[in-house]
């Protein structure tokens, strides 16, 4: 709805004291308690996260979209977060870690300069565990620390009783003056099993929709979602900027531009790809870590993205690029590995110029082994292998300089970016040369003269363990398309002259 050129949209964000407060399962089951009452939830992600946004998107029914200040700048935030939000009944924020919790003391990129940037009604969930009257302190610190924070209501978490629960409602609004929006007990952990610091990913059980409608009729239960919509209906309109007056749709899977003019909700829809180049998107429940914009972004550049998987093809469909984000292939090592015919195919591809850029888990597989229990052989197409550890071997948010040449990015550009895997370098047969990132904040790939590494490239192939976000590097998706076309004009020639055995560049 459009009042004086500003735009209503109901909206909160649901925050906490500190991650594992369970603030993931109640932003599940919020959503998914909206979405099953027929409302059209538009759900985002604060951080770089992909298994958190899987959860939230197929509660929701529609794709989570990540909004994070150190990724892409503060115009770029207000603006995917009113495109996204325009065609939807209420937007759901997950937050991330603590409430206050950023990069530095003045909490950059925190959950809470996020809702002030889009003033957000912020819902604390609070881990109640041995607790009550404290509760009601850190609840007072957190209204006090920033007044600009708008904290409008509180979920109380992993309740012991109704004795509790009654002991805590009191104190809460006794000394804060805020609506206790519900009231949660402790539940079981079946339902939503951990890993690597976060929950698994939706693809990778059957289960997840049961687990979804269960943690949905939790959240109708113990949650006054009633409640939460007027918290919601109360955030003010938000007056868009000269940046986001003219905000564009990316239909992924249609290939189309839908624009949605200003002043009225109105969609038009623009064919404009003419024999796009094809784009092979890997995506299974070994890869399954993409963020839409990327996607979204490559489409946008002129490409037909085609979904592949080397879980259940062995066959490389006829594609002119390849992206493969990350996930988790150690979970998979054993079929990937058995599917040497789609290995072996590849890496062929990739040996005659095909431009392949991975990330994470794709960079693993487009390596020569993964050790595990024992070797399993991977493509092949990389000189390196991978083992494992049990901490994380690179965790959080990276900045990278460009440092050699590359068919992807020009030297000198930076990067931002963020990394988080278990994997580590086992055995290294290739040169310095190859690794064309410099590693100014993170880990990497490896540590080589000079300093820490990442991205290892060979010909047209780039694999990294950073993970880029499209908003914050338009130039990424604009470079595979670009050498995609390349890679089809050369393919086209050849057929036409009869020429085999291309060389790789």
């Amino acid at each position: 709805m459009y009042h004086n050129n500003s735009i209503d949209i109901p909206r909160i964000l649901i925050a906490a004291l500190r991650g594992g407060s369970g603030k993931t399962v109640v932003s599940i089951g919020v959503i998914a308690a909206l979405a099953r009452s027929g409302k059209a939830v538009a759900p985002f992600k604060k951080g770089p996260d992909y298994i958190d946004a899987g959860w939230l998107a197929m509660a929701a029914g529609r794709p989570c979209h990540n909004l994070d200040s150190f990724l892409f700048n503060e115009s770029l935030i207000a603006e995917s977060f009113l495109s996204h939000s325009r065609l939807a009944d209420i937007s759901i924020v997950e937050g991330n870690r603590g409430l206050y919790d950023g990069l530095d003391v003045t909490g950059a990129t925190s959950s809470a300069a996020l809702s002030i940037l889009l003033q957000t009604p912020v819902i604390l969930c609070i881990d109640c565990t041995k607790s009550t009257r404290t509760v009601a302190a850190l609840v007072m610190g957190c209204m006090s620390f920033d007044p600009l924070v708008n904290i409008a209501g509180v979920i109380l978490n992993r309740v012991a009783g109704v004795r509790h629960e009654n002991l805590l409602r009191d104190c809460i609004q006794s000394y804060c003056g805020i609506p206790v929006v519900g009231a949660i007990p402790k539940l079981p952990g079946d339902n939503f099993p951990e890993r690597h610091m976060g929950l698994i990913p939706t693809p990778e059980h059957s289960w997840a929709s049961a687990s979804i409608e269960s943690i949905s009729r939790i959240a109708e239960k113990h949650i006054d979602i009633e409640a939460l919509c007027n918290i919601a209906k109360s955030a003010p309109y938000l007056r868009p900027t000269p940046d986001t007056s003219d905000i564009q749709h990316i239909d992924v899977k249609a290939g189309l531009r839908s624009v949605v003019a200003p002043s009225e909700n109105i969609q038009v829809n623009l064919q404009e790809k003419i024999e796009p180049v094809r784009i092979g998107i890997v995506m299974d429940s070994a890869f399954q870590f993409y963020y839409p914009e990327n996607l979204e972004a490559l489409v946008d550049a002129g490409a037909e993205l085609v979904y592949m998987s080397p879980l259940g093809s062995d066959e490389l469909p006829d594609i002119d690029g390849l992206y493969i984000g990350g996930g988790f292939p150690e979970t998979h090592a054993a079929a990937l590995s058995e599917n040497f015919r789609f290995r072996n195919a590849l890496k062929e591809r990739a040996e005659t110029g095909l431009p392949i850029y991975a990330e994470c888990g794709g960079l693993m597989y487009l390596g020569e082994s993964l050790v595990l229990d024992r070797s399993y052989p991977m493509a092949g197409i990389l000189p390196v292998s991978f083992g494992f550890s049990k901490r994380p071997q690179g965790h959080g948010y990276t900045e990278i300089t460009v440092g050699r040449e590359n068919p992807y990015f020009p030297t000198g550009m930076k990067l931002r970016g963020h990394e988080f895997h278990y994997s580590r370098v086992i055995e290294w047969r290739g040169r310095d040369s190859d690794l064309v990132f410099n590693m100014e904040k993170g880990h990497g790939i490896i540590k080589c003269l000079g300093g820490l590494r990442d991205g290892l490239c060979i010909g047209n192939v780039l694999a990294t363990y950073t993970h880029l976000h499209a908003l914050g590097c338009p130039h990424w998706a604009r470079s595979l398309v670009h050498l995609a076309e390349r890679e089809r004009g050369k393919r086209g020639s050849c057929l036409e002259t009869g020429m085999t055995g291309i060389k790789r560049l």
